[in-house]
């Protein structure tokens, strides 16, 4: 039997994690592991105990922000962002652990993990900005684009 590599086992789990996700224009999932153990999850959206964008629509829609400008006029906190908030709700360290994220981090979430202490990047779709690819470069977080193809078992799995 031909177990799945860990790496595609996190990024499935990653992609599960988004579709959590109540933004409308992006669904994007994170999580921290170290030593093979899941430390944190995260997916994009708005604050607990706040509307979603699915029930008030899409500000940055509303007032025609381009992908990749303006991230503060959003009612939604990043994957990654929602990451370091978890793990920092339940007392967990993320220095030195590692990021699966379905989208490569935008710079104001590269700031944020490099001051947590990842050390490597696995995402499978790319976002362009080259600042924070300068600035994780900088610091020495390691970045990794992987392909990646979602799970679907075998027609016969049934073998239990």
């Amino acid at each position: 039997m031909n177990r799945m590599p860990w790496s595609d086992y996190f990024m499935n789990i990653t992609y599960m994690v988004s579709e959590r996700s109540t933004c409308l224009r992006r669904h994007v999932g994170a999580i921290a592991v170290k030593g093979k153990r899941i430390l944190a999850t995260g997916y994009n959206g708005v604050p607990r105990d706040v509307s979603h964008c699915l029930e008030t629509g899409c500000l940055r829609a509303k007032l025609g922000i381009p992908s990749g400008q303006r991230h503060e006029i959003c009612r939604g906190i990043h994957a990654e962002q929602n990451v370091i908030i978890q793990a920092a709700t339940h007392g967990t360290s993320l220095d030195g652990a590692d990021l699966y994220c379905t989208t490569m981090p935008c710079v104001q979430c590269s700031k944020m993990l490099i001051n947590c202490g990842i050390r490597h990047i696995f995402y499978a779709e790319f976002y362009p900005d080259d600042l924070a690819q300068e600035m994780l470069g900088e610091a020495g977080v390691i970045c990794e684009q992987v392909k990646f193809t979602p799970f679907a078992p075998p027609a016969d799995e049934d073998k239990r």
